[in-house]
């Protein structure tokens, strides 16, 4: 594993996170589970979507998706590709946003309340 200091962002981060470029297997792996973690997404909401007979956006979904958006983020700054950064660097605010806006108008529930269902 060595570090290189070429490319868009390495000439800044380089020297305060080194391991970011390393070349390394464990990146490979770490950015296939990112496209496996946002890609996944889909498919959860397909099968929600199936299991209602109706289109249904489970919250596991937006999880997914913000997780996702900032581990492939992550693996973008690591091929230190100036075009693979700018094009995922909001999505994880995006998303972010869309947990936030989904937990703060969903009621509070409590194991003993009438509104549990």
């Amino acid at each position: 594993m060595h570090a290189t200091a070429e490319g868009f962002l390495a000439p800044f981060l380089n020297s305060y996170i080194p391991w970011l470029y390393w070349e390394s297997g464990w990146w490979t792996v770490f950015g296939l589970l990112a496209n496996l973690t946002f890609s996944g997404r889909f498919v959860l909401q397909w099968l929600s979507s199936e299991m209602a007979k109706k289109v249904v956006v489970p919250a596991i979904f937006w999880h997914l998706s913000f997780w996702g958006s900032v581990m492939n983020f992550i693996y973008c700054v690591h091929l230190d590709k100036a075009p693979l950064i700018f094009g995922v660097c909001f999505l994880p605010f995006l998303y972010g946003r869309n947990l936030y806006l989904l937990y703060r108008h969903q009621p509070i529930v409590s194991p003993g309340d009438s509104r549990a269902g």
